[in-house]
């Protein structure tokens, strides 16, 4: 099963950050390339424990819905959201905070396995770690710019 490790500073607390992760208005806006929206669960504000969300999005051409819940949740330094019915095999994305150094450590760790036994090993090796690694990215960089930048007073006041 592929993994993904990544490691972004911020430089802000670790409530701004924990919230901003599972902000799905955020998500929103770091996903406008596959235009995803949240069509059913939890569709705008701040995602919590036991919740989830269906998203719908267009990757490679083709429009896919997910649904994924949030299967653990411990304020503010981890939760883990898991699919619970979409187009991988399996899915668990797994979000840690730590505060150090004047900055937050946000660590995303996400595993994943598509279908199709050997063409699906083959399709996440040839593209989709790589497609999924740059996703994860993205979203880091917007939550970064929202955190640094005090654009999260805006989004979190609405919750």
């Amino acid at each position: 099963m592929p993994v993904i490790v990544l490691e972004t500073r911020i430089h802000s607390s670790l409530q701004i950050c924990f919230d901003l992760s599972r902000s799905i208005d955020l998500h929103r806006l770091s996903t406008a390339s596959t235009k995803e929206e949240a069509v059913a669960g939890v569709i705008s504000g701040l995602i919590n424990a036991g919740e989830s969300v269906t998203w719908e999005a267009t990757h490679f051409g083709i429009r896919q819905r997910l649904t994924a819940k949030i299967t653990a949740f411990d304020f503010p330094s981890h939760f883990r959201d898991q699919q619970i019915k979409g187009a991988f095999k399996s899915m668990v994305h797994d979000h840690y905070f730590e505060a150090g150094d004047g900055c937050v450590v946000m660590k995303d760790v996400f595993n994943f396995e598509s279908p199709f036994g050997l063409l699906g090993r083959l399709f996440n090796f040839l593209v989709l770690t790589r497609y999924m690694t740059g996703f994860l990215e993205t979203r880091n960089a917007v939550i970064t710019d929202f955190a640094e930048s005090g654009k999260w007073q805006e989004l979190l006041s609405k919750d």
